[in-house]
């Protein structure tokens, strides 16, 4: 029996070797159950949870936000502050994507490894000194595989060193409100002072799929193979997806798992089904197998309780008229398009709307200009309003706009 064993362990060591398996964990005293059997995670159809059923979640925090609105659905000591291990990595991310949106840096540049940043330890795909991959690469190797060392080989590549990319993800952190946040690192390796709260990974998370929904695309791939090119030469390495609901939750759109010694088990699971997008978070969970069930409890609570009402083909707005401007009207638009998230079963085709807006205004007339407002209506109780605004500028007649403008109806009349 010994000797089957230790032939069994050899076969899978030289497994790890050759293919590029993990199983070394994000903090390395704790196992990495995120790279286990998917044994760990949830069934595949798991039971959902009915609105009026009361929902047992075993974490000691956790938070359900809907996404396009922000209302919380249920909480559970959202706001104290832990260790959230590689959910960190939602935040670099996002600065990420912000460089990229800013034209600072582009999918198909090329990174370069530090000596620093290969020898991260935790999660990591290996990556040596002087190792160069595209930026694509290494969101790949940060998303699905949670790679320690492509997270601060892109924070360097961003910033100059990580400890100035993380004053930015603080200062990130800060403008969303994310109160209870102090990061240390980009990776999310245990560190002291290292923490944010589940109120605050849901906001994080929020802006991550709301502004970024690209990101789906990465975290979203289960096993891809990135191609390590270096000195010794050229080898094929597998990601493997720590985000088991990625394959075993049918509404699942990702998005970042954590374990640590310190954090224990902790993930931020986003799902969308008929049109209603969740963020599930859990912090401090005792194992994998209780954090994917305490996620998948709430997302199907979620989507038992919610539905949304979206004003997709509002009333067309006529030009208002303008008096003593260089133009007689100034269009108008909706400042956004107005939803509402019902969690009480309420009947939303009875929504109701009343629209307040001005005859006319007087030049000079500023661009985003209020000039009425749209109420929503549930029986007697208003439950949102979108605001009316001028679409353009309209600058104050002069002398020489209402000569111009009697000359030209001269010459009409002739």
């Amino acid at each position: 029996m010994r000797k089957f064993l230790a032939v069994f362990l050899s076969v899978l060591l030289g497994a790890q070797i050759c293919f590029g398996i993990q199983v070394g964990a994000e903090d390395a005293p704790e196992p990495d159950v995120e790279n286990l059997n998917t044994e760990d995670a949830v069934s595949e159809n798991p039971n959902p949870v009915s609105a009026g059923q009361e929902i047992e979640i075993s974490a000691p925090s956790a938070i359900l936000m809907e996404a396009s609105t922000g209302t919380i659905i249920y909480e559970k000591d959202a706001d104290t502050a832990r260790p959230p291990a590689s959910v960190t990595k939602i935040m670099t991310m996002l600065l990420i994507f912000d460089a990229l949106e800013q034209g600072k840096i582009h999918l198909e540049d090329e990174v370069s490894t530090s000596e620093f940043a290969a020898s991260m330890g935790g999660s990591q795909v290996f990556l040596e000194p002087e190792e160069r991959q595209t930026v694509d690469t290494m969101l790949k190797c940060i998303s699905i595989a949670s790679a320690n060392d492509a997270c601060v080989a892109m924070a360097e590549y961003i910033s100059g060193s990580e400890e100035t990319f993380v004053q930015q993800m603080n200062e990130r952190a800060k403008g969303l409100g994310m109160e209870n946040t102090r990061f240390v690192n980009c990776n999310g390796l245990d560190a002291k002072g290292h923490e944010t709260s589940a109120r605050d990974i849901a906001l994080m998370s929020r802006e991550m799929i709301t502004k970024y929904p690209q990101i789906q695309d990465y975290c979203m791939t289960w096993m891809e193979n990135i191609t390590h090119t270096t000195n010794k030469g050229t080898t094929e390495f597998g990601l493997t997806n720590t985000n088991k609901l990625v394959r075993q939750y049918e509404y699942a759109t990702g998005l970042k798992t954590g374990s640590t010694g310190e954090a224990k088990f902790c993930v931020s699971a986003t799902a969308k089904k008929n049109g209603i997008d969740l963020i599930a978070v859990i912090m401090a969970a005792e194992d994998s197998k209780s954090r994917f069930k305490d996620a998948v409890n709430l997302l199907n609570y979620g989507f038992g309780k919610c539905q949304l009402y979206e004003d997709t083909e509002p009333e067309k707005l006529k030009d208002l008229p303008v008096d003593g401007g260089v133009k007689d009207t100034v269009a108008l638009e909706y400042k956004d398009t107005f939803t509402y998230l019902d969690t009480t079963g309420a009947d939303l085709s009875q929504m109701t709307k009343k629209t307040e807006l001005k005859q006319s205004v007087k030049a000079p007339v500023k661009k985003g200009a209020k000039v009425g407002t749209v109420h929503y209506f549930l029986g007697e109780k208003e439950v949102g309003n979108v605001e009316i605004l001028t679409k353009g500028a309209v600058e104050k007649a002069g002398f020489l706009d209402y000569l111009k403008e009697s000359f030209l109806y001269f010459i009409r009349k002739k």
